[in-house]
């Protein structure tokens, strides 16, 4: 059996026996037992009422959380010429095309974000099995093949959050950070809650939404009552 450490134990009997809380109870729950020594990503678990093995049962969309993230977030782009210089204007952390599919090809990839202008999608295509398994493959869907890269690399900087169901079929997400009021992420994680929401499949039968928890980077999770993660 595992041993945990006091700070684990800890954190564990603050939040035994408390489940299915109202949101900003929860928050508060899982800020007030934040005790690592770096700044902790508050985090959204989501269970879902699908299996995303079937194409019309996947669960995937883009979200701009109201307060940010406080991540930074680093950006590679996939363009040419003018499109190439709108990027870097932007912010681009990394611009390229076949230089920077050679990069990516050797192993480094130092971005978490990377959108392409849709003339360089047969070139970014050959880096499926790379960036796939990542999620970081450029997706018309989510906004990250787009000719206008300057618009996605601002947003993406900006708190933009992406989301994919699992093959067990939970969402997740970092929705902030422990250093935020909680009033701030309460607001990301309804902003949140409500994109998965409405990115509901078609072929999803029964009920949708599950479960919500919410827990910290170091922390235990705590589930949240349905009802008031969307805020009804």
């Amino acid at each position: 059996m595992a041993k945990f450490g006091k700070r684990t134990r800890t954190a564990r009997a603050a939040v035994d026996g408390k489940q299915n809380l109202p949101l900003e109870e929860a928050v508060s729950l899982i800020k007030a037992n934040c005790s690592a020594k770096f700044d902790e990503t508050i985090e959204v678990a989501m269970n879902l009422g699908v299996d995303p093995r079937h194409a019309d049962q996947m669960v995937r969309g883009v979200v701009s959380l109201p307060n940010g993230t406080g991540k930074t977030v680093r950006v590679a782009v996939f363009a040419r010429g003018p499109k190439a210089d709108e990027a870097k204007e932007a912010g681009a952390d990394i611009v390229g095309a076949e230089d920077l599919m050679e990069t990516i090809q050797s192993g480094k990839i130092e971005f978490d974000r990377c959108i392409a202008t849709p003339d360089m999608m047969p070139l970014v295509g050959r880096l499926g099995k790379i960036l796939g398994p990542r999620n970081l493959m450029p997706n018309p869907k989510v906004g990250t093949v787009t000719m206008d890269v300057a618009g996605a690399v601002t947003a993406a900087k900006g708190g933009e959050v992406q989301f994919r169901v699992e093959k067990a079929g939970i969402v997740h997400a970092g929705v902030g950070k422990a250093s935020f009021d909680e009033a701030k992420l309460v607001e990301n994680i309804r902003a949140f809650v409500d994109a998965v929401s409405r990115a509901k499949p078609t072929g999803a039968k029964g009920a949708y939404m599950k479960k919500v928890s919410v827990s910290s980077t170091m922390g235990p999770g705590v589930s949240v009552d349905l009802a008031s993660a969307t805020g009804n």
